[in-house]
C-alpha cells in the first residue's frame, strides 16, 4: 500500500480535514495546506502559520491500544530531524524537546500535534499533525510566559525550502521510522530520541493541569513519559508542558 498526498490552497486546519475525509481514504494520506485559518497546538492552543511555513497532517490507521498508537509523536519527531538535517545539514544545530517540539540553534522551530478517533481496542484513524516555521515566524505577543521562542529555518540557517520540498523529505523520514517501530518496537525509537534530545541531565520544570516538578531531565520510559530526578524522588510524567530551568 502506498501513501497518498493531497496538497490544499487553504483550509481551516490539515488536522481537521483529516479527520472529515477518514473515512474515505484507505491508505496513508499527508495532507498538507499552504494556509491554515484555525490551526491549533496542544491543548487547543492556537497555531499561526505565516505564509511560507509548513503545515501538513498525516492521515493513519495504525493497529494498537492508545498508548501506543500515541509512540507516533516520537517518530514524527525524528522524522522532523532528520528532514531538516537532510535540507540543510547541521545535525548539532536541532534537538528534540519532549514532548512535541523541535529545536533549531534553542528556539522552537516546529511542533506536533496527534489527534485520534478511538473505536474498540484501539483507534480508528490518527492524525499526525506537524507545523515547521520554515520562512517566518508567529507574533511573539502570543508566546506563553517561559515558553521557548519560535524561530524560523530560513533566518537561522540561511536556507530557503518550500512546503512542497520539505514534505518531499518528510515523508520518506517518517516512514523510515515507523517501518523501524512496526518491526523492532520503540526500544530504537526511543534510542534514536535519546540521542538527539535538549537539556538531556539538564534541569526541567514540568508543568501539568494540577501540579509541577522541578527536576533533573533522566529521559523517557519505555512509553515515552518524561523522567525527572527530583528533590522527593523520581517522577515519571505522562503528559506536560516542559520549561527549562
Amino acid at each position: 500500500m502506498g501513501v497518498g498526498r493531497i496538497v490544499l490552497d487553504a483550509v481551516d486546519s490539515t488536522n481537521a480535514e483529516a479527520a472529515r475525509v477518514a473515512r474515505f481514504l484507505t491508505e496513508p494520506t499527508w495532507i498538507m495546506a499552504h494556509i491554515q485559518t484555525a490551526a491549533r497546538g496542544r491543548r487547543g492552543r492556537a497555531w499561526e502559520m505565516p505564509p511560507g511555513n509548513f503545515a501538513a497532517t498525516l492521515l493513519m490507521r495504525p493497529d494498537g491500544l492508545p498508548a501506543v498508537v500515541a509512540l507516533r509523536s516520537f517518530v514524527a519527531a525524528l522524522a522532523l530531524y532528520d528532514a531538516c538535517v537532510a535540507l540543510c545539514g547541521r545535525p548539532d544545530r536541532f534537538a528534540l524537546k519532549w514532548p512535541n517540539d523541535l529545536l533549531l540553534n534553542g528556539g522552537k522551530l516546529a511542533g506536533i500535534l496527534l489527534e485520534s478517533a478511538g473505536r474498540p481496542g484501539g483507534v480508528s484513524h490518527l492524525a499526525v499533525g506537524i507545523g515547521v516555521n520554515l520562512a517566518a515566524v508567529p507574533d511573539l505577543g502570543a508566546l506563553e510566559p517561559g515558553a521557548v521562542p519560535p524561530v524560523s529555518l530560513q533566518a537561522e540557517t540561511g536556507v530557503a525550502v518550500t512546503p512542497e520540498d520539505f514534505l518531499a523529505a518528510l515523508a520518506p523520514a517518517f516512514a523510515r521510522w515507523e517501518a523501524i517501530l512496526a518491526t523492532d518496537g520503540f526500544t530504537p525509537i526511543r534510542a534514536a530520541w535519546l540521542a538527539r534530545a535538549a537539556r538531556l541531565g539538564e534541569r526541567l520544570i514540568a508543568r501539568t493541569g494540577t501540579a509541577t516538578y522541578d527536576g533533573r531531565f533522566e529521559g523517557i520510559d519505555d512509553r515515552g513519559a518524561l523522567v525527572l530526578a527530583t528533590a522527593d524522588g523520581r517522577k515519571v510524567i505522562a503528559a506536560a508542558d516542559v520549561f527549562f530551568g
